[in-house]
């Protein structure tokens, strides 16, 4: 058969890419609405961290959770015109796979992902191969949003251009990142930072703790939180330097990981005062910083006849950096935005992200498939609308630590412990903090311990 030269030029370009590639995944993989390939069924049960190199291209199941709350918040942004209204450049700067960026693109409004141009950046030029054709094969169904590729260092490539959103998930810490990050965000735009080194944020690697962040911290209950803090300093000084500031959206502790979203906006006076956000959490205060928390503004006034289990100080207080019932220097402000929060709802995810019921599907999922699929996708918002309207008060109080610092036999409803404190007229919530229950309230100290005993008594 006699072949027109446009179909000789075809063919020998899908040769080379092929060629280029090696051999192609054959499993299909479903992640929230967006198909992908690999080369190996994941286990989606994992708990923690995927091991790099397992595969020629790294996938991470423990990671959807994170991605599907950046489709969310990227669709918040853009309905709330934190992008501006034009098209806006975002970036994937450690993309693996690809399936951050292609889900952006397959999981936003037809009206959003149109204004989307999505890059990815990768050192290993093979993923981002299995990216971009992946990305053919399973195209958005509305087939808007444009997916580009770049094959470098993210710390270099990342500053051809201004970008409106930034996205670092790194495998391990993100420090070698941030200052390029911040440098190349546009005069406002977004930034999302992961980190899986863990054991140093928390305060049980101490030295790597000390090198990588400046902090220590105390490794107890609310290390997590600690951690979460500790990195959005970080980031608030990564900014500082480059005359800009952070505004905290989105701070989750989830398994393996922890990440920040912030709002970066250039602002020489907001960088200026990067010190005002930052400060030390104690551990047992003293009834003397009780009250200089009072005083800052950081704890609420309170009866001090039982001393609360934490407390905030700003920066300038004079600490002993050898105690160890302080942790710090973090971040003493907000960790997120009311208005994030409450979009993050059940019903928006499922809209959003989880898939429905396809006839000749290729994978070949049952109805009770695409049912397991949704519950994994609601896993990703658990309590997060319901936190909003707590997100900006200064407590957040374990149940179990409460317990055992009021000596009770076994500790409180955290459902009934917020009752209890909404019916007394302040601000309450359950929290997404991991596995351990936890609540977030204004209610003063004093208010919190009465209504505790009363809830679950002394034995």
């Amino acid at each position: 058969m006699k072949l027109d030269i446009i179909t000789w030029v075809l063919i020998i370009c899908d040769n080379m890419v092929d060629k280029s590639v090696g051999e192609w995944p054959d499993v299909v993989h479903r992640e929230g609405k967006t198909l992908m390939r690999l080369f190996s069924n994941p286990d989606e049960d994992r708990i923690g961290p995927a091991i790099k190199g397992e595969n020629p291209v790294f996938y991470n199941p423990a990671m959807s959770r994170s991605r599907t709350r950046s489709v969310l918040l990227m669709q918040y942004a853009i309905e709330n015109e934190l992008l501006g209204k034009d098209l806006i450049y975002a970036v994937d700067g450690l993309s693996a796979t690809g399936l951050r960026a292609r889900r952006w693109l397959n999981e936003l409004p037809q009206k959003s992902a149109e204004r989307i141009q999505a890059t990815i950046i990768d050192m290993n030029q093979f993923a981002l191969d299995l990216a971009l054709k992946t990305h053919k094969e399973f195209p958005p169904v509305h087939s808007k949003g444009e997916l580009k590729a770049i094959n470098g260092d993210l710390r270099s490539a990342i500053l051809n251009q201004g970008w409106h959103w930034v996205d670092i998930d790194p495998y391990g810490s993100p420090i070698p990142f941030l200052d390029t990050a911040v440098q190349s965000i546009a005069r406002k735009g977004i930034l999302e930072v992961s980190a899986t080194d863990t054991a140093a944020l928390t305060g049980s690697s101490k030295n790597p703790l000390l090198r990588r962040y400046g902090a220590r911290v105390r490794n107890d209950g609310l290390a997590h939180d600690s951690a979460l803090r500790v990195l959005l300093a970080t980031v608030g000084r990564a900014a500082s330097k480059h005359e800009r500031k952070i505004e905290p959206l989105l701070s989750i502790w989830d398994s393996h990981h922890l990440r920040v979203s912030v709002s970066v906006i250039r602002s020489i006076e907001g960088a200026n005062k990067i010190e005002e956000s930052l400060g030390w959490r104690v551990f047992s205060p003293t009834r003397k910083e009780v009250l200089a928390s009072i005083e800052s503004g950081l704890h609420p006034k309170t009866n001090l006849d039982i001393m609360p289990i934490h407390c905030f100080l700003p920066f300038d207080y004079p600490i002993n950096r050898t105690d160890d019932r302080v942790s710090g220097p973090l971040w003493i402000r907000n960790m997120g935005k009311k208005e994030v929060l409450k979009f993050m709802t059940e019903e928006k995810v499922l809209e959003m992200c989880a898939p429905n019921p396809i006839k000749d599907d290729i994978l070949s999922w049952t109805k009770k498939d695409f049912e397991y699929e949704k519950k994994r996708i609601l896993k990703s918002v658990k309590n997060l609308s319901n936190e909003a309207n707590a997100i900006e008060t200064p407590h957040h109080i374990l149940v179990d630590s409460l317990s055992s610092w009021l000596k009770i036999g076994s500790p409180p409803s955290p459902k009934k412990l917020v009752e209890r404190i909404l019916d007394s007229g302040h601000c309450a919530s359950l929290t997404n903090y991991g596995r351990k229950p936890s609540i977030r309230t204004d209610a003063p100290w004093d208010l919190i311990v009465k209504l505790a005993l009363e809830t679950q008594p002394p034995i």
